[in-house]
């Protein structure tokens, strides 16, 4: 009866110990997780051969740098891949998951496992799933607009083949916005097979930035009555800023910093003005015309501890005006550790 309670206890106490090592585990993981926007996506069905990828977006939060150290997959039909691998404070980066659409078909799901080692060591896992149909193909697979300048009006044609059922239609085409208009054109029907050309058009008042979504087709089929079609490129504003995000750093009360913008484009232009809200934060440009200007920013830490967010807009005479914004970010007062109540938290060791 002795032995008999013994290893009654040693077992309670040894299933206490795994679940608390688990506990421990999954809380120390927590940091790593709390930069993704999403931990899942689904692609729902999409055509055979289409480009199908998502953009798992992660942002540092906090001050020590953050490194992916690598990015794997469960199943061949979804390839990862990480877009930044070191983050500093406030820098984003995206793990993009690939879904294999020419050498897979069917229902697919993977789990993505994203292995970070700085600051200190992290998994995290990312689901992804959808369907692939073998009856819808793409030519290309994708709308790729590629890199353009704001303002340039952009054309692609995409061939459309479907084999099943001779009354088989695309009833409409829904664009991501009014930037992006398209003209549909059947080309043939018979014996199965029907052809559509999709004339994409991208306007010129389509946003700056990057540009990652999807045209629906929406058709008769009623087990899946709407096929995506990716588009996406990158539209150049005449003027870029580095970094796009600055960061000050941990300043004490009444302490001054100054860091430095690169502003530039492909044209001599003018600096007319540089702006802030925030009278802490003062700026040096210079007179002369040139295609890139430095320009110190000093910030000034006021008497009260706390995070300080603030909008930078620089103005120039490019266009007849054009005028682009960064956001300063920096840490008054502390220990020279952001705190967790921020948007920026120092990692903890554990």
């Amino acid at each position: 009866m002795y032995c008999h309670n013994l290893c009654r206890r040693l077992t309670t106490s040894l299933v206490a110990l795994v679940a608390l090592s688990a506990a421990v585990t999954a809380s120390a993981q927590d940091w790593a997780r709390k930069m993704f926007e999403e931990p899942s996506f689904k692609f729902g069905t999409v055509a055979r051969g289409a480009k199908a990828e998502h953009r798992f977006v992660f942002k540092n939060l906090y001050e020590e740098d953050v490194h992916v150290a690598s990015v794997r997959s469960s199943c061949g039909c979804t390839t990862p891949t990480v877009s930044k691998d070191t983050l500093k404070t406030f820098e984003k980066g995206e793990i993009v998951a690939t879904f294999n659409t020419r050498s897979f078909l069917g229902s697919k799901s993977a789990t993505v496992t994203v292995t970070f080692d700085k600051p200190f060591y992290a998994e995290v896992q990312l689901q992804v799933e959808g369907y692939i149909r073998s009856d819808v193909v793409f030519h290309p697979p994708a709308v790729e607009i590629g890199t353009i300048e704001h303002g340039t009006q952009v054309e692609k044609k995409i061939s459309i083949d479907y084999a099943g059922r001779n009354d088989w239609k695309i009833l409409k085409v829904e664009t991501p916005g009014d930037f992006v208009q398209t003209k549909l054109v059947e080309k043939s029907r018979g014996n199965g097979q029907v052809s559509y050309d999709l004339h994409v058009h991208l306007m010129p008042h389509a946003p700056i930035g990057y540009i990652h979504d999807q045209i629906r087709l929406v058709t008769n089929d009623q087990r899946s009555d709407s096929v995506p079609l990716d588009i996406e490129g990158r539209i150049n504003s005449e003027i870029s800023v580095s970094p796009s995000s600055l960061f000050l750093g941990t300043v004490q009360p009444g302490q001054k910093v100054t860091k430095q913008l690169v502003v530039r484009a492909s044209k001599p232009f003018h600096v007319l003005s540089v702006e802030c809200d925030d009278p802490a934060f003062t700026f040096k440009a210079g007179d002369e015309a040139k295609p890139l200007h430095l320009i110190p920013v000093t910030f000034t830490a006021s008497e009260q501890p706390g995070k300080i967010s603030r909008t930078i807009r620089i103005v120039t005479d490019l266009g007849e005006t054009t005028t682009t914004e960064l956001i300063a970010h920096a840490q008054v007062g502390g220990d020279g550790k952001i705190e967790p109540s921020t948007d920026s938290v120092s990692v903890q060791s554990r």
